[in-house]
């Protein structure tokens, strides 16, 4: 064998020096006589003796006292290994204080100056067999967060690549499948990452975990209202890369009943504004009348004065017809405004919330002015088809004919953006077994979502009502509010109230 020169040369206290550094028993035996010659450290601190102590000793005094480790069987062992080099059993020792030490004991000859010996190792295998348990403990622990926690984490790389989570945090994203094995899928994949600031990147959140950034993250699911969860990113600089760490719990609960909360607030906005509209309505109904019914009053002298002219022949024939054409006409428009003003009038002349037996189909014909006022510009028909028999209802009239026209309205605008032929709105009142039905229908485009999960009218010239109100309107008044797709296309929209017997 040839052997490098340029190894450095060891000095026997070298070799001294590294076994006394070992951790693991060593003791050195005479191949002859099998008296201990020498024990490192470790063995001393193991059985308990100082090396003084244990020169003087023999096998059977560091051994168990359990038949199989007498001292014929310890010499035998030995003697092996000086036979054939090396030999290896499991072998129980004792120290001073008597604690039984299981180990793993391995012999093997060596030629020291003085002649042949044996250098004996032993594994405390109760030390390792105590490590593994730890580990194993340690193991299990890892198992239940990671397997059996409601905890919601997540650890990602920095890319944002999810690369181990628990359970919990898996079934929000629908990931059941990646359990016990890498998942390895972007995070932003699943659901929005939001800050205070608003929706993130994966890099924004990067640059804000020094180290720690709280976080909100929206999860979408098929079918249903989507999961909020709320915690913190936390960089954990790693020696190879920085990983993050996701921890995050679900406060989809806290989101709704804000939600709901800001959208009561917004209810009660809209039903005060409307309060405010009325009383603004009853004062423009009122001081509109007079100057109406001066008009009225200026026309119908000027028509009797043309009239007189006329039958006098001191007003030419044509040009008399002609006047007498403008004048009808200039009156039929006071008549009709005169009309809505009234209607107006006696629509919004009660808006303390008050229930009363009320026709359904009155609440029709009350709103059916402002229908057509909003239906002719547009070239909607408004065809009606109500009940011929009385549909008697409790409920408070005011809101109840809101809802009414927050309906038609609605349908007028989806009709306003098909084709003019297909432009028709039917407004339908029937009586039910237990309840008065009133009905709309389109033929627009139809439904693409609930419209009662949305709160307000959208649409730029809205009156602000919403479905979301309309819903809340019907249903305190122990009604129901619904829609659905209308065959041959469209939509209809309806309401139920309670029937009130007729006496």
């Amino acid at each position: 064998m040839n052997v490098d020169s340029r190894a450095p040369e060891l000095a026997d206290s070298d070799f001294v020096a590294m076994m006394s550094a070992s951790d693991i028993c060593v003791l050195l035996h005479d191949a002859q006589t099998k008296e201990i010659l020498w024990a490192n450290p470790a063995a001393c601190a193991l059985l308990e003796f100082s090396l003084d102590e244990m020169i003087h000793l023999r096998a059977n005094h560091i051994s168990s006292a359990a038949r199989q480790y007498d001292r014929v069987v310890a010499r035998a062992m030995l003697q092996e290994a000086i036979d054939h080099g090396a030999s290896r059993v499991e072998w129980h020792l004792r120290s001073r204080s008597g604690r039984v030490i299981p180990t793993d004991a391995f012999a093997v000859r060596v030629e020291l100056a003085r002649g042949p010996a044996v250098m004996v190792q032993y594994r405390d295998i109760e030390r390792e067999q105590r490590t593994d348990a730890e580990q194993r403990l340690a193991e299990s622990y890892v198992e239940t967060l990671t397997r059996h926690t409601s905890t919601v984490a997540f650890m990602l790389d920095a890319s944002g690549v999810i690369v181990s989570a628990t359970d919990t945090a898996l079934g929000y994203l629908g990931l059941t499948g990646h359990r016990g094995s890498p998942v390895r899928h972007r995070l932003t994949a699943f659901a929005v990452i939001r800050t205070g600031a608003g929706p993130a990147t994966w890099d924004d959140i990067v640059a804000g975990a020094v180290p720690i950034l709280p976080v909100r993250l929206e999860v979408a699911q098929p079918d249903a209202q989507p999961v909020w969860l709320e915690g913190s990113v936390e960089r954990l600089p790693q020696p190879a890369a920085d990983v993050y760490l996701m921890i995050l719990h679900d406060v989809s609960g806290r989101v709704r009943d804000e939600a709901l909360r800001e959208l009561e607030q917004h209810r009660e906005n809209y039903l005060a504004r409307y309060n405010a509209m009325g009383d603004m309505a009853m004062a423009i109904a009122h001081e509109l009348g007079q100057p109406l019914a001066a008009a009225g009053n200026f026309l119908a002298g000027i028509r009797a004065r043309t009239g007189a002219l006329r039958a006098s022949g001191e007003l030419d024939g044509q040009l008399g017809a002609q006047m007498e054409y403008g004048l009808e006409s200039a009156s039929r428009q006071i008549d009709r405004a005169a009309t809505i003003v009234n209607t107006l009038r006696a629509f919004v002349g009660h808006l303390e919330h008050v229930e009363q037996v009320v026709d359904l189909n009155d609440i029709v014909r009350e709103c059916l002015p402002f229908i057509r006022l909003r239906a002719e510009p547009v070239g909607v028909r408004i065809e009606l088809g109500l009940s011929e028999e009385t549909v008697p209802v409790r409920c408070e009239r005011v809101l109840t004919g809101q809802v009414v026209l927050n309906l038609c309205f609605n349908a007028i605008d989806e009709m306003a953006e098909c084709e003019p032929a297909t432009r028709q709105v039917l407004l339908v009142t029937e009586k039910g077994a237990d309840d008065g039905v009133l009905t709309v229908a389109d033929r627009g485009r139809g439904l693409r979502r609930d419209p009662f999960t949305e709160s307000f009218s959208g649409k730029a010239h809205g009156s602000g009502i919403g479905l979301a109100l309309s819903h809340r309107i019907i249903t305190r008044q122990h009604g129901s509010i619904w829609s659905e797709h209308r065959e041959k296309g469209g939509s209809v929209f309806g309401f139920t109230l309670p029937l009130v017997p007729e006496a």
